[in-house]
């Protein structure tokens, strides 16, 4: 007789698998929780402790770390060795695991777990029978998901024994399983103990959707997400209108939402590939996104919406006449909907926790052959802002600075922010010479610039940067200086009557 050891903590599903494969002629070995339900539904069972001759101990800790159990898994069937040894020692062959393991992941996730509920759901029978049991796949089916359940069953039906490919799929799918689980274990005591750059780096994500392409037609993707600390992150967003995102939609409103953190008051982000084209702040968000779109009604175009209040109906109804991919804000009106709803295509994304910015996460990119890491920059000046040449900002102009300097911290390097009244003149993003972005800055602000800030990402290596805004009409810099030549520039703010103010802290974003 065929049998089956079945032990899950996730039921579903499970008595009906069982009641098929005791229909197909399959004795059915259970533990605890499992066994009793199986009792209860009528289906016969044998107890783990009557297979080992052994009761289960230690309040469970112990019940299927036995070589009646292991050994029955393991034993090569077609290895004359084995089966000898087999008879010998008194261990029948186990055909089919069925086990899923204790909610670790629920538990880190539940906010009233403390330490020792969470070290007592780490599972260690569970993934020494899925490993052992994945390990023997020609011999031994093994299945983690209860959706693989029927499809063992059809095949069981049809042919008596399923076939090498879906025992190799059900393998693939523990290992997937147990390296996911033994990840957020690795995980957890990595963040209990402070430690963020580990010998060797276990990281584990959840599928949250394939993408129909990657920034290209050609190239393949998926969007992943984090196990923990998802709130106010483009994972925990709900799409509530519009298309699927694409890859470069994801990527483009993840930039938003970094720039608008920086923000309290009402405030519009507008992006074009991860950049910021537009960021307007005001008494409200109606307000906001008229600045965020005058700033730059061209590059706007295409682009998404980033908002850190509702979207009220008198902001929809500006935000309707212009083609966006992608609004993202906590929440949307009723009214709001009926007006954005009617673009089939628009994505409106409901981010409740948008404004959250308190994370212990890190950024990571991939390099051919590696991965890089490090912690989120969520710094913004040094020690002190020092006011470095003869004239003070005026509150204005520092309230202005400030705003700058919030939006260039988020725009790629080289970059170069304009800003007045809480908007952004020009924004010169991505280019391999300062000077360049600076200049590409104040060709796309035009008559907007005479007036405005200026910030810069790092410090000006030259002179030109502060007589170029001189002779755009810019009246104050800020920047982290720390440049050999800072003298020059200080020298050159001084002679032009603009005031400079260093940060100490640059923001480079490659």
């Amino acid at each position: 007789m065929k049998r089956a050891l079945i032990s899950v903590f996730d039921k579903t599903n499970v008595v009906e698998f069982a009641r098929e494969l005791t229909n197909l002629g399959w004795e059915i070995i259970s533990t605890g929780g499992t066994s009793a339900k199986f009792k209860a539904e009528g289906i016969p069972v044998m107890d783990i402790s009557d297979l080992t001759k052994f009761p289960e101990c230690f309040d469970g800790r112990v019940k299927t770390l036995h070589p009646n159990v292991e050994g029955g898994i393991l034993a090569i069937r077609d290895n004359q060795s084995h089966i000898a040894q087999m008879k010998e020692l008194g261990i029948e062959p186990i055909d089919i695991v069925v086990c899923n393991l204790y909610p670790f992941k629920e538990t880190i996730l539940n906010p009233e777990a403390g330490h020792e509920e969470i070290i007592e759901n780490i599972d260690i029978g569970g993934p020494t029978m899925l490993r052992a049991a994945a390990k023997n796949y020609k011999f031994v089916n093994v299945i983690t998901d209860p959706e693989d359940y029927s499809k063992v069953i059809e095949e069981l039906k049809s042919g008596k024994e399923t076939s090498l490919e879906t025992k190799e799929y059900l393998a693939a799918k523990v290992f997937e399983h147990t390296a996911h689980y033994d990840a957020l274990i690795s995980g957890y005591f990595n963040k209990k103990l402070g430690i963020t750059s580990p010998k060797t780096l276990t990281l584990t994500y959840e599928k949250k959707q394939d993408l129909r392409y990657g920034e290209n037609p050609h190239q393949n993707a998926a969007f992943y997400s984090q196990i923990q600390e998802t709130e106010g992150t483009l994972t925990a967003a709900k799409k509530i209108h519009g298309k699927e995102l694409s890859y470069n939609n994801i990527g483009d409103t993840d930039g938003a939402l970094e720039a608008l953190k920086e923000f309290e008051e009402p405030t519009i982000v507008a992006t074009k590939h991860a950049n910021p084209c537009g960021i307007g702040s005001a008494e409200t968000i109606a307000e906001a996104f008229k600045k965020a779109y005058d700033a730059d009604p061209v590059s706007i175009f295409g682009g998404i919406v980033a908002a850190n209040r509702e979207i009220d109906k008198a902001t929809a109804e500006i935000m309707s006449g212009i083609f966006l991919e992608v609004i993202v804000a906590p929440s949307f009106s009723k009214e709001a909907l009926e007006v954005l709803t009617k673009k089939k295509n628009l994505r409106l994304l409901e981010l409740p926790e948008i404004l959250k910015s308190d994370y212990s996460s890190f950024k990571g990119k991939t390099v051919l052959g590696g991965f890089l890491i490090q912690e989120l920059d969520k710094e913004l000046i040094g020690e002190k802002l020092e006011v470095v040449t003869e004239r003070q900002p005026s509150e204005k102009e520092m309230e202005d600075l400030m705003f700058a300097w919030k939006t260039v911290k988020h725009t790629k390097s080289n970059g170069i922010a304009i800003a007045k009244d809480k908007t952004t003149s020009g924004v010169g993003p991505g280019q391999v010479s300062r000077i360049w972005a600076l200049e590409n800055a104040i060709r796309q602000g035009a008559d907007r610039i005479a007036g405005s800030v200026l910030a810069s990402d790092a410090f000006f290596p030259f002179s030109d940067c502060v007589e170029a805004a001189h002779a755009a009409g810019i009246t104050a810099i800020i920047q982290p200086g720390g440049s050999i030549r800072d003298k020059d520039s200080i020298e050159a703010a001084n002679k032009f009557g603009i005031a400079m103010v260093f940060t100490g802290m640059r923001h480079f974003k490659h």
